[in-house]
């Protein structure tokens, strides 16, 4: 008996080392292209400087950053074979976070926020904790009916979370695995939940974009008295309907608005958010609908097919006006039902935005009338912000 109890605890001694072993950085590494893209959309900052072997020698040199992830390091190790104390142990305490956000560069190539690369630092890290909370640890998800892993048998929790802390350890090419393995081990709870929504119409300037993209680049906006139409979502809650009713008549607003001709596209906006795990995107049944329904010319429709709230509605069609070149000092028209119009409208609406967001995506403006509102957008909407992992 005494020696089945010395088998069994040097086997698990074994398991353990294997398990918990830091594998080279290339060895036997191969490049996973969903994960890949998946970690320059999330983390546009710590993606492009893990993956550059002098930029994180640089990094760990700075003050502090040697002792840091040393300490996360033994943080992990001290879980043994405890899943849930690994998922634990990779969360980013506030003083790792400020460290980090001081010490970090900006990468060649990035286009720097306009609030600077230590807030960016601060949204990714803060992103990364909220995957692990969200995606491994069960905490529910700020919009918990829509948004998170949902309801899931603990056995499968366990699985995903060993399989996260695998996938983390395995070398994968063009990582910045190097740098900290919390970046593929919350890529990895994404992938592990089929939550990598944030890829699922990359690259956005193509696919069911491409010619309004092509039209925008050679277009003399000067023609015209607004940049676009602004489409919000309402979406279905009811499974498998492709357009709720408010959406349709979203719809007829807008094609109504748009034969006036005084702008030059229609932005329709919304993601796979109602009901959860639907199959629709939004944006791309109310393009559908344009086209077949209203006859509007496809080079006139731009989606936005991430938006799960009001708030990126208006946000994400700000980040399609500026990959268009559209003018940003030429008002853009919200069209919506008069409820959500009057809560686009309201105080709360500019209280919610600076909660979630940080920011205003724009300035909404002078009313057209009871389904109409102008805005004016800001270059903010850019920020990459992947506290929410599936419209970053």
């Amino acid at each position: 008996m005494r020696g089945n109890v010395a088998r069994t605890a040097t086997l698990v001694a074994a398991m353990a080392a294997v398990m918990f072993a830091t594998v080279p950085a290339q060895a036997g590494a191969v490049r996973d292209v969903v994960t890949e893209r998946l970690s320059q959309r999330l983390f546009p900052l710590l993606d492009g400087t893990g993956r550059d072997p002098a930029a994180v020698r640089a990094l760990i040199s700075r003050s502090g950053m040697t002792a840091l992830l040393d300490g996360r390091r033994q943080r992990v190790a001290g879980c043994a074979q405890d899943m849930f104390c690994v998922a634990q142990a990779l969360i980013w305490t506030e003083s790792e976070v400020d460290t980090l956000a001081k010490a970090i560069p900006a990468p060649a190539g990035l286009n720097t926020p306009d609030d600077g690369v230590a807030a960016q630092a601060r949204r990714e890290i803060e992103g990364i904790n909220i995957i692990l909370r969200t995606y491994g640890l069960g905490h529910p998800a700020a919009y918990a009916e829509i948004d998170g892993a949902g309801t899931i048998d603990p056995r499968e929790r366990q699985s995903r979370l060993q399989a996260a802390y695998w996938l983390s350890r395995t070398p994968r090419i063009a990582s910045a695995q190097a740098l900290d393995p919390s970046i593929d081990y919350a890529l990895a709870l994404l992938d592990g939940s089929d939550r990598a929504d944030a890829i699922g119409f990359e690259p956005l300037t193509g696919g069911a974009n491409a010619a309004a993209m092509a039209r925008a680049k050679k277009l003399d906006w000067s023609r015209y008295r607004y940049s676009a139409l602004i489409v919000t979502g309402v979406g279905p809650e009811v499974p498998d309907m492709a357009i709720s009713p408010f959406g349709k008549y979203h719809l007829r607003l807008a094609a109504s608005r748009f034969a006036q001709g005084d702008a030059p596209f229609i932005i329709v906006t919304g993601g796979k958010a109602h009901p959860r795990a639907t199959r629709f995107a939004e944006a791309e049944q109310m393009r559908n609908a344009l086209i077949e329904r209203y006859g509007v010319p496809a080079n006139a429709i731009l989606i936005e097919p991430y938006a799960r709230h009001t708030t990126t509605n208006l946000r994400n069609a700000t980040r399609l006006l500026m990959a268009m070149d559209a003018p940003m000092d030429r008002d853009a028209v919200i069209v919506s039902n008069p409820g959500q119009s009057a809560s686009i409208e309201s105080p709360q609406f500019v209280t919610r935005n600076q909660r979630e967001l940080g920011y205003q995506p724009g300035q909404v403006g002078r009313r057209l009338s009871p389904t109409q509102l102008l805005f004016r957008p800001s270059r903010a909407s850019a920020r990459v912000d992947p506290r929410d992992p599936l419209d970053p």
